[in-house]
């Protein structure tokens, strides 16, 4: 009985083993084509989060994990976003410029449209593409933001880290998430590719 236990123990450790290679070798490709099973493979990495990222901690770098899975998952979520109709963006409040005057409200920063900085723009292309935008200072005013708001589409823009974290707490909800990464991370003085959302802006319109 206990040799038949450890004999599927074993077998399941393999079984596990191979499954995440594979899937971290398929996210690896969504970087720079289309894959096949994007959802299935996204949903093993979800699974075994924590001890591939503690591997990547040892023997790499644990954002290339985030990139890989945020690539994988928007494959993934493609089609799914193409089909909503109540949008909102959810970007980072460390976008903002040093000196803006916009206050803090239970739904994030109320941008007045200073212009100092790209959530002016943004704030114009985002109204133009159906879109509300929501500029979120932490995970809490995310809560708010869903719970107020009838949503079922969410464009994320944040560094990878972030997009995967959002990406995983939403899984399973009625909110479809797409993320834009931003170029580098940090608490303030953040960057995106603003080309990178205009392209999402035009491929779910």
């Amino acid at each position: 009985m206990y040799s038949l236990i450890g004999e599927i123990v074993f077998v399941l450790i393999i079984t596990s083993i191979i499954l995440t290679g594979l899937a971290l070798l398929v996210s690896r490709m969504s970087l720079s084509r289309n894959v096949w099973l994007a959802g299935s493979f996204a949903g093993i990495l979800d699974f075994f989060y924590l001890p591939i990222k503690y591997f990547f901690y040892k023997f790499s770098d644990p954002r290339i994990l985030d990139k890989w899975m945020v690539s994988l998952k928007n494959i993934a979520h493609r089609n799914d976003f193409k089909r909503t109709q109540n949008r909102i963006i959810l970007a980072p409040h460390c976008m903002r410029a040093m000196d803006c005057p916009a206050h803090s409200t239970e739904n994030g920063i109320q941008c007045i449209s200073c212009g100092k900085c790209v959530f002016d723009r943004l704030g114009r292309d985002a109204q133009k593409y159906g879109y509300r935008l929501f500029i979120i200072t932490g995970s809490s005013f995310v809560k708010h933001v869903l719970k107020d708001h009838k949503i079922d589409g969410a464009l994320l823009i944040a560094c990878d880290y972030e997009l995967n974290k959002v990406m995983m707490a939403l899984k399973g909800t009625r909110i479809t998430t797409y993320g834009v990464p931003m170029l580098s991370d940090g608490c303030y003085d953040t960057q995106v590719d603003y080309n990178d959302i205009i392209q999402a802006f035009e491929e779910f319109s």
